[in-house]
């Protein structure tokens, strides 16, 4: 039997770049990628790059290790043969979870040209040796429900596919053998002894070409990445056709791996959400929140925020799956020209993991290959453009449930919906906040920047509990305030500063509260403050919060706010003096917030330190 190594396949494609690869006579390719670097400019530099088809026939196989992928050009007869190409993917969960999976291969049974379905119990594999030699999982029948690892063992009864719906109910049972065409995707528990990290070798006949899902509008579909090669979501999304079909966002769903249970009403988990401009500029990615589902399938109440740190970036390896969701009715279409060669340890690519388990991140990465920096918690790092700017709101729930939600700001972002720039909510949770946009909830929300912009934060709840809205990823806004504006009181925190906390009732609250960047519109600024010599500090000495006014401003009131947000007390009805003085005596010590706010409804915001002797 010939071993030919991946220096001889280059050296070979390069001399019949326009030739079909054709590997036969019992023999096999053996393609090694630790050599090899990323490469997006030039899409045909890989290891192994075939600019027509793939025909391996009979016992003969293609093996790609080491982070290697096939990528083809443009071929028209599609991939051949009863031969087979191997290549591994790992799991992120033990045998309680689900990861969502897209095979890159399919079976093999018959010799015809182009793609052929999935079948579970033809075309997932256990490596044996390492190598070469791998012999077939063990399917096990339904009433066995936990998958083991050594030996690989898949629980049959948790093989899904989900194309198109919007009900629990409509979810597809596959199995251990009915087929699954390529380009969907389908839903897969993980092993026991594991470590959440099981591997699987795909071996089947590579997926190659244009590939249909069926998309309908207002319903999702599982789909994923078919290839044997990294996918540019950017590609993806922006292809012609796609962007007509569907509404730009991926959601890639996370199991909470503390719950160990196969009950339906005790699973924990939730969708993140990815989306990215055409350019590959910004990219958008939001965490999932977890809640807990009913037995329809919906969320029915909350758990824990996810603080797993899993990523989403731009190239989507080798047998990831994900949601989409449509915008009309049609087909949404994968093309060999949105794959590229892009290693998964390599900065802007991620099987749905924790980014420190399999990448070389750490801390601030430039990935060069497309011009993004994320910072050391995995986030893009933003040009410092003109119009370029982004915030994220961490939402809490009774201290147990965390939203995080995304606001870019673009140039070319409209008041309307921006494909590519934001993502609407799969599916409220009972308790839960959004941005919204007529009556669409928006997870990633997008506009061009204007001082006076007003955006509405929509919080809905199903239990008397606290809220608390806390400010992160601040970036390009510079000294820039940001106030949450509670249009019930009137009151404007500067969510910079200090921690937005509330009591809220039962309901969903539609009008109550937005985010400004001014306050009431107000044309005048701290600057009137500073102009006038208007200062504001506690005097420890007498225990007094001590307010000086030399002008004599018109002062509407003085408060005073703990860090909880609690109003410790407010001040009305003043005088124009030139100097007041409140009693603190009596207070904790600790840091609050004074505010005060003056006739013309401009305020100023001041953290002072309370000391009591």
């Amino acid at each position: 039997m010939k071993i030919y190594y991946n220096t001889f396949i280059l050296y070979f494609l390069s001399s019949f770049c326009y030739a079909q690869l054709t590997v036969k006579n019992d023999t096999y390719v053996f393609v090694d990628g630790a050599g090899f670097t990323s490469a997006t400019v030039t899409p045909d530099v890989a290891p192994l790059f075939v600019t027509d088809d793939v025909r391996i026939e009979d016992t003969s196989n293609i093996f790609l290790r080491n982070d290697a992928q096939l990528l083809q050009g443009t071929g028209t007869t599609g991939n051949s043969g009863t031969g087979t190409l191997s290549v591994y993917q790992e799991g992120t969960v033990h045998n309680y979870a689900y990861n969502y999976w897209a095979s890159p291969v399919g079976n093999i049974n018959t010799d015809t040209n182009g793609n052929s379905p999935f079948k579970a119990n033809a075309s997932i594999f256990n490596d044996a040796t390492g190598l070469i030699t791998s012999n077939p999982a063990i399917m096990l029948p339904q009433g066995s429900n936990n998958g083991t690892s050594s030996p690989l063992a898949i629980a049959s009864y948790w093989l899904w596919a989900f194309s198109p719906g919007t009900q629990y109910s409509e979810w597809d049972y596959i199995g251990d053998g009915a087929d699954l065409a390529a380009g969907y995707g389908f839903s897969m528990k993980g092993t026991s002894g594991s470590a959440n990290n099981q591997q699987y070798d795909f071996k089947g006949k590579p997926n190659s070409g244009t590939m249909n899902t069926a998309v309908l509008n207002g319903n999702y579909t599982l789909v994923g990445n078919p290839y044997p090669s990294a996918l540019d979501a950017a590609a993806y999304i922006h292809d012609t056709n796609n962007a007509s079909i569907i509404t730009g966002t991926l959601f890639f769903w996370e199991h909470d791996l503390s719950v160990a249970s196969h009950v339906l009403t005790q699973y924990v988990g939730g969708y993140a959400t990815y989306t990215i401009m055409a350019d590959g500029s910004m990219e958008s990615f939001v965490p999932a929140p977890f809640a807990t589902l009913g037995s329809d399938g919906f969320p029915v109440g909350g758990s824990s925020p996810s603080t797993s740190g899993k990523e989403v970036r731009r190239y989507i390896p080798i047998g990831q799956g994900f949601m989409i969701e449509g915008a009309a009715d049609g087909n949404a279409q994968v093309k060999n020209s949105h794959r590229v060669y892009y290693k998964e340890n390599d900065a802007a690519s991620e099987f749905f993991k924790n980014t420190n388990t399999n990448s070389n991140f750490d801390g601030e990465v430039n990935n060069s290959s497309n011009g993004l920096v994320y910072d050391a918690d995995g986030f893009q790092i933003l040009p410092d453009l003109e119009g370029i700017k982004r915030f994220r709101l961490k939402v809490d729930f009774n201290n147990e449930i965390t939203r995080q939600l995304l606001h870019n700001f673009h140039p070319s972002a409209t008041n309307g919906f921006d494909y590519g720039l934001e993502s609407n909510n799969l599916e409220p949770n009972t308790r839960d906040a959004y941005f919204i946009l007529g009556d669409m909830p928006y997870i990633t929300q997008a506009h061009n920047f204007d001082i006076d912009l007003k955006i509405p934060l929509v919080i809905s709840i199903d239990a008397d509990i606290p809220v608390k809205v806390r400010l992160f990823d601040v970036q390009n806004f510079n000294d820039q305030s940001i106030y949450l504006h509670d249009k019930i009181t009137d009151v404007y925190h500067d969510i910079t500063v200090l921690d937005f906390n509330i009591n809220l009732a039962t309901g969903t609250y539609t009008n109550r509260f937005e985010i400004t960047f001014t306050n009431n519109d107000s044309t005048l600024s701290v600057d009137e403050f500073e102009a006038s010599g208007f200062t504001v500090f506690q005097n420890n000495t007498i225990s007094k919060l001590v307010v000086s006014n030399p002008k004599s401003l018109a002062i509407k009131s003085v408060a005073l706010i703990d860090v909880t947000g609690k109003q410790v007390f407010k001040k009305t009805d003043l005088n124009n003096n030139t100097r007041y003085e409140f009693s603190t005596k009596n207070l904790s010590a600790g840091v609050y917030i004074a505010s005060i706010t003056l006739d013309n409804n401009n305020t100023t915001s001041k953290k002072v330190v309370i000391s009591n002797k």
